[in-house]
């Protein structure tokens, strides 16, 4: 073995650079690239299960704000998929949540979209939160709106984040968890 062939190492023993090129630089991935394997896994699970129902749609992977974003476009019958008030589309999300979960061993916090409803959805709550407030802050009076999903809250408390002069909190037990918009004292 030639010294080009070798390198000492912080122990001043050989090292071969082939096996040192072998092994990682990190320990592990980072929590963008766990976010991407998230999508991944989400991907095929779900591409598996359009397979076996004979549906079409396009998938799409995404990473946003430190969570994996999953949606499915493009197929004629996807409203199915979504269910009245996006019932159907929550139990996919959770049974796509586990399916990455029982990959990785980490529960995921993955957000599943179908035919863009729940894009469609948040513009409509950021709306009704919006004009929630504004009419709590005429009155002066509280508002509580219908139960909601915790995405669906989320969406809401963040909309009336924006208006002066109020707050929101939500009250009781899911189901029939609901949004409360107060004014501020």
């Amino acid at each position: 073995m030639t010294a080009a062939d070798t390198d000492l190492g912080a122990e001043g023993g050989q090292v071969d650079n082939d096996a040192a090129e072998e092994k990682p630089a990190r320990s592990g991935p980072t929590g963008e690239e766990l976010l991407v394997q998230e999508g991944d896994i989400a991907g095929d699970y779900l591409e598996r299960l359009l397979d076996l129902l004979d549906f079409d749609g396009d998938i799409d992977l995404d990473v946003e704000a430190g969570r994996a974003i999953v949606s499915i476009d493009g197929g004629d019958d996807l409203e199915k998929l979504v269910g009245p008030r996006g019932n159907a589309l929550e139990a996919l999300q959770e049974l796509t949540r586990l399916a990455v979960q029982q990959e990785t061993g980490v529960r995921s916090r993955l957000m599943l979209d179908i035919a863009g409803w729940r894009a469609e959805r948040r513009e409509e709550l950021r709306d009704l939160g919006k004009a929630s407030a504004e009419k709590v802050v005429s009155s002066g009076e509280k508002v509580r709106l219908q139960p909601m999903t915790p995405f669906e809250r989320k969406v809401v408390h963040d909309a009336v984040a924006e208006i002066e002069g109020v707050h929101s909190e939500s009250e009781g037990e899911d189901p029939r968890r609901r949004v409360v918009i107060f004014p501020k004292p």
